[in-house]
């Protein structure tokens, strides 16, 4: 990279002796030379036309799959065409953060917007804004709880397994312990949550619906929290929320989740949105910004950045988050998509992926694969069977479909959205009757 930075050799010199080294070597030697590279091979450069002749080449690689009965976190819904033409308009895209924030009314409002919709979505009172994902969301959630008394989390182990990673990641760089809270037949052990919860515990965060897809009693769950004196995290999907009971009406103290479902591609992993909503005596806990609004100094509506917890500012040391970036324009689409569907949209969406994922269920038992956990669920569930898991997806693959996740041998996490016909369905269901011999 030295030759894409604006500065001479000489330059790099003077820097170098001015923070008291001799040379680049002397600057990492802090890095095991194990993973340094001393000299990379590279291959020459290409015009413009070779290097887009390459990435077409390259593209024609992936593999793109004509119907997905995957989820697992990153789910294939329906995005209006007005989403993306609103959001992909120039003065939105170039934006980044409002380093002088009032002058950037436009990007204020669409962020003001965004917060407002989540607040009635998740049923809390504040919401911030510049969060990086759901996995984020709920790391962040966690160490906004600690104070000096209570310093343990517990989070229950029908979370999604990589937001369980993450969680645990914070926790190590926060100097706070982790208690994994084990599942009985695909919920929540609420015994186990009951032995473990106690004075050093700071909060209790469950997924709603859980990684099995199960719909879990949140409101016991939150009973038993609130009754120790812990917070009660909720990690939606905010699609589900249009029908089912919202994280206020289940005493949620802080509601997170990953926004990729509204409006936001697959993208293979990204850029995806974290969202956050609290109840009002945690606002000034929340970390990234909270947009509010105001009167001018005509008496016009306006909007100013009422909270920027950007603390690597000043007090670094005491900062209770590192989140620093800018995630405006993903916060805008999920406004985008959120508006163009409406309440009764949404909740037609969520109605859809309720009722096809039952119907998948259905001929998916038919042809062999049965249900392992008999709670309620949304869109998501688990089937076990005797034929291997990678049989069964191999056979599906070969047709352009791509099945469930493997959970083991025997087990598969399956998902439906209302982008999932019927004909496709059935499709899915036949390749699988004449793999497992049914």
């Amino acid at each position: 990279m030295g030759s894409f930075l604006p500065n001479s050799r000489q330059e790099q010199q003077r820097m170098l002796k001015e923070t008291g080294y001799e040379n680049f070597d002397a600057l990492f030697l802090q890095i095991p030379e194990a993973v340094r590279v001393e000299e990379l091979h590279l291959p020459g450069g290409m015009s413009e036309v070779e290097a887009s002749a390459w990435m077409e080449e390259a593209g024609r690689k992936n593999r793109l799959f004509r119907h997905i009965f995957r989820g697992a976190g990153a789910y294939s819904h329906y995005i209006p065409a007005i989403v993306k033409s609103v959001a992909g308009k120039e003065e939105f895209v170039t934006a980044y953060t409002p380093y002088q924030a009032e002058i950037s009314q436009g990007l204020l409002q669409a962020i003001f917007e965004y917060q407002t919709m989540i607040c009635e979505l998740t049923g809390m009172e504040a919401s911030n804004a510049s969060v990086y994902d759901g996995a984020c969301a709920a790391a962040e959630a966690a160490a906004m709880c600690r104070d000096r008394k209570r310093n343990r989390v517990c989070i229950s182990e029908t979370v999604n397994p990589l937001v369980i990673q993450t969680v645990k990641t914070y926790c190590f760089g926060n100097n706070m312990e982790m208690t994994v809270i084990p599942e009985k037949n695909g919920i929540t052990d609420t015994e186990a949550l009951r032995r473990e919860i106690s004075d050093s515990c700071a909060c209790f965060l469950m997924q709603y619906p859980n990684f099995y897809g199960n719909i879990e009693d949140a409101r016991l769950l939150g009973e038993l929290v609130h009754g120790a004196g812990a917070k009660f995290i909720m990690s939606c999907n905010p699609i589900s929320l249009a029908v089912l009971e919202t994280p206020g009406e289940c005493g949620a103290d802080i509601a997170v989740g990953e926004g990729q479902p509204l409006g936001l591609g697959l993208s293979f992993g990204g850029p995806y949105l974290g969202f956050m909503a609290v109840k009002e005596q945690l606002t000034r806990k929340m970390p990234g910004r909270i947009v509010g609004e105001t009167k001018d100094a005509e008496g016009s509506r306006a909007f100013v950045l009422t909270l920027q917890a950007r603390e690597q500012h000043i007090r670094r040391e005491k900062a209770g988050s590192n989140i620093c970036s800018n995630q405006a324009l993903c916060a805008l689409t999920a406004s985008v998509y959120l508006s163009a569907m409406g309440a009764e949209g949404l909740a037609k969406a969520a109605n859809l992926c309720f009722s096809k994922a039952h119907y998948l269920q259905k001929v998916l038992e038919k042809a062999g694969l049965a249900l392992k956990y008999h709670s309620p669920f949304f869109h998501e569930f688990v089937t076990v069977s005797d034929t291997p898991s990678g049989k069964i997806l191999e056979a599906l693959e070969k047709e352009g479909i791509l099945g469930g996740l493997p959970l083991s041998e025997k087990e598969i996490l399956w998902c439906a959205t209302e982008k999932n016909t019927k004909k496709e369905m059935d499709q899915a269901a036949k390749i699988v009757q004449e793999v497992t011999g049914l």
